[in-house]
């Protein structure tokens, strides 16, 4: 059973998710409406994956006897100056859902609610992934620069990028 705080907490970050998967869905408008297909499929991909985040909180709210909240949602930035504005945005967003995050978990131990830090570990390791995976888009194309050929082959590739985050390693 949760706590109402930690109900209230969990969601507060239904609500976050779901604006994650809004704001992720207008940069893939953007992107698609300017050209970069391969980023706008980056962003619907990132949406997608959003609202499962969102989803597995609401879910996971529900079957601790609580009550997930659906809120309304905040309409989201609907255009960047460059491919480049659009990945510093993504960047500073998964900061402050790591924050977010990181105080769930914080919460969930002064509120000696095991499972629910438990649960919360999934997110903690995804966060560490999202980060990696923003933050390497961000510097190739700080390398790109506003070269056109290098613009036009970061949009084609993105989509094969691969980050191997140090939650994936194990072992020395």
């Amino acid at each position: 059973m949760l706590s109402k705080k930690i109900e209230e907490a969990l969601n507060e970050q239904i609500l976050l998710e779901s604006s994650s998967s809004q704001y992720y869905l207008s940069m893939a408008s953007w992107a698609e409406s300017s050209g970069f297909s391969g980023t706008a499929e980056f962003f619907y991909g990132h949406s997608d994956e959003e609202r499962g985040h969102m989803m597995k909180l609401i879910r996971y709210v529900n079957e601790r006897t609580g009550k997930a909240v659906i809120s309304a949602l905040e309409k989201p930035q609907e255009s960047y100056s460059s491919l480049q504005d659009a990945f510093e945005k993504l960047l500073a967003h998964e900061q402050m859902v790591t924050d977010s995050i990181n105080r769930l978990v914080f919460l969930s131990l002064e509120e000696k609610d095991y499972t629910t830090h438990n649960f919360l570990q999934w997110y903690v390791a995804e966060q560490l992934e999202e980060e990696a995976l923003a933050r390497t888009a961000l510097d190739r194309l700080k390398i790109v620069g506003d070269d056109k050929s290098g613009v036009y082959m970061f949009d084609r590739d993105i989509n094969g990028l691969k980050v191997r985050s140090a939650a994936d390693i194990t072992g020395a």
